[in-house]
């Protein structure tokens, strides 16, 4: 069913809040240790401005990508709020958490292709936005092969999901080719 566009701003701007209530105490892995809610709201203006995303449950659904992983948020608590659509994308690039790094990142590649289109393209806003953060200021003690090694990771994901939008594919690509 299709967000009317008064709901779908408001469905936005209640996941923004949510997701900085959740993410407040939390920091990136940078140097500057920035506010982890940067992540989230940059994967929402990736896929406004630079893929076209007009889905308010797909922008919804960026600013709480990590929430379900990284907060005590559960996926009931998600679909409550915010509804099953939302929660449904949420949990499809969630990790699991309990699983060592590595497998989690061979789940992720091999979860990626079967994911809806919205999925899809929050994978690929999350991509982007790392891609750009690693290039910018990578993790603090990421070796210069660290480093190649979560590129040449994420291209794998995004090789997977490609046809979900061509835009934020390309501008991956560019960012690809930067690789460190």
């Amino acid at each position: 069913m299709p967000v009317g566009r008064e709901r779908g701003f408001g469905l936005v701007l209640q996941a923004m809040a949510f997701a900085a209530s959740k993410h407040r105490r939390q920091r990136r892995k940078d140097a500057e240790a920035s506010p982890y809610i940067n992540h989230p709201i940059a994967l929402a203006e990736v896929l406004w401005h630079e893929g076209g995303v007009r889905d308010p449950v797909t922008i919804a659904a960026a600013l709480l990508h990590d929430t379900i992983e990284d907060t005590e948020t559960t996926p009931e608590e998600l679909s409550g709020a915010f509804g099953s659509s939302v929660a449904s994308v949420v949990e499809e690039v969630t990790d699991v958490k309990w699983l060592t790094r590595r497998t989690r990142k061979e789940l992720q590649v091999a979860r990626a292709g079967r994911a809806s289109v919205r999925a899809k393209q929050v994978k690929l806003a999350d991509k982007i936005c790392n891609l750009r953060d690693i290039l910018a200021s990578p993790p603090e003690g990421w070796t210069r092969e660290q480093q190649r090694e979560y590129f040449d990771w994420a291209k794998r994901v995004v090789d997977e999901v490609r046809g979900a939008n061509a835009k934020l594919e390309r501008r991956f690509d560019q960012l690809y080719r930067e690789r460190p």
